[in-house]
């Protein structure tokens, strides 16, 4: 049966009641094409949150009463569940649906922006057709009126991206160099209209930390994106990268191609780790083990910790990969071995020569928790990594291989799908073979 459309204009509103009068209603945001943070501020009567535990968006996805529950479906999509009856008894005055572009551009290129409540065989929809030079939007308002809601079209161009528009809305959001401020008396009085408290019993409560949405915040969007199309969203597992630091590699490094590799696999760490830290190696003739990472201590990591490939006083320039794989297995099967999978990302621009001794690990740890995902930099000899398909012996395929032309060239959203394009397969063998227990 098709659903009854109500089409609103800019401006325009209409009675959520009517529209579903039932206990939930569900609010989706769709775009061609972009790719968006979609977010949403529940606020009082002052326009402000409560506090950073009211607005709902891709890293923080339903408040603390779960009244509304954000589904990020893909890079362009989103949908808000929203529980009206819970809604209706909070202190919650509106809710403010946004979306701010990840990437170039203003909504000006954007077509296809469309935000729908849909409910009892009713749906109100808004088209937003107009031209906005800005990169975010207020879509709509979802409000009280009377004993109910309504759902107001709004279609407004905010200057500055997410980080303004959330401070608008009363979000403390830290900059990366910054430290958190002192909420401002105008989010006190809004905690306490929310929460129910008073103004002074506010006052005496120490503030949360702001919400600091740093660059692996924002990374971390699309790899729940491409967990979620694996249906390895509730998948956790010990995650490490390794980096070659052979002579070859310099220029990489020197231009930050090593520092932003390492980024954007720390944010898959963030996601899927179980305590969320990395372990890292670097090597060349030799290898060595660095401190572990989380996502607070991502800043000139590679910089600060080894900025290039070194013929004295390092690790050597040459290419040994055998060394830092029986390294990496020694530690994880002998040293701190756990029930969790354990998933490697091991960057090399080539020069793999080393064919038997590669071989022969990737048989033996096959029958360990442990998958190997190389990902070649640039086009480069990579020797037996180009094989791996066909390498025998093995009790379950662990490894897969892919080679990039230029890492900074590819997406992010393309670079976690082919990340975790392999890893699923192996981890339903391994758990079949008894492999993986967790």
């Amino acid at each position: 049966m098709n659903p009854n459309i109500i089409r609103l204009v800019s401006g325009s509103n209409a009675k959520l009641d009517e529209a579903a009068a039932q206990a939930t209603v569900k609010i989706s945001c769709s775009f061609s094409p972009a790719v968006l943070d979609i977010s949403c501020f529940m606020v009082g009567e002052n326009g402000k949150v409560a506090s950073d535990d009211f607005f709902v968006f891709y890293n923080q996805t339903s408040d603390p009463g779960r009244m509304v529950v954000f589904n990020p479906i893909d890079k362009t999509s989103g949908e808000f569940v929203i529980d009206l009856h819970a809604l209706q008894k909070s202190g919650v005055e509106k809710c403010v649906f946004a979306a701010t572009l990840d990437g170039p551009g203003t909504f000006a290129d954007v077509r296809g922006a469309k935000i729908s409540a849909a409910g009892n065989g009713t749906e109100l929809v808004y088209e937003i057709s107009e031209a906005n030079a800005e990169t975010s939007l207020v879509l709509a308002e979802l409000y009280r009126h009377g004993g109910g809601f309504k759902l107001r079209a709004v279609g407004r161009g905010f200057h500055g991206g997410l980080k303004p528009l959330a401070e608008a809305h009363g979000v403390e959001v830290e900059d990366e160099e910054g430290a958190a401020a002192e909420p401002a008396a105008g989010h006190r009085e809004a905690a306490a209209a929310v929460s129910g408290a008073s103004a002074e019993t506010v006052h005496n409560t120490a503030p949360k930390p702001a919400l600091n949405l740093t660059k692996i915040d924002l990374l971390k969007q699309k790899v729940s994106i491409s967990l979620r199309k694996k249906n390895l969203d509730q998948e956790k597992a010990r995650v490490a990268v390794v980096f070659d630091a052979s002579g070859s590699m310099a220029g990489l490094y020197a231009k930050g191609v090593v520092q932003r590799a390492f980024e954007r696999v720390l944010a898959v760490a963030a996601s899927m780790d179980d305590d969320g830290e990395m372990d890292v190696w670097f090597f060349a003739t030799k290898c060595k083990r660095m401190p572990s990472v989380n996502e607070h201590g991502y800043e000139d990591y590679v910089k600060n910790t080894y900025p290039g490939p070194k013929m004295f006083g390092g690790l050597g320039i040459g290419n040994n990969e055998p060394v830092v794989m029986k390294d990496l297995i020694k530690k994880y099967t002998k040293e701190e071995p756990g029930p969790l999978p354990v998933y490697v990302v091991f960057f090399s621009d080539g020069g793999i020569y080393e064919t038997p001794k590669i071989s022969k690990l990737l048989v033996e740890s096959s029958k360990h928790n442990i998958f190997w995902q190389f990902v070649g930099i640039g086009n480069a000899d990579y020797g037996v990594l180009r094989q791996l398909d066909d390498l025998q012996g093995r009790v379950v395929d662990n490894a897969d291989f892919f080679a990039l032309d230029d890492l900074d060239a590819v997406s992010d959203e393309e670079l976690y799908d082919r990340l975790f394009n392999e890893y699923p397969k192996w981890l339903r063998e391994a758990r079949q073979k008894g492999i993986v227990r967790s």
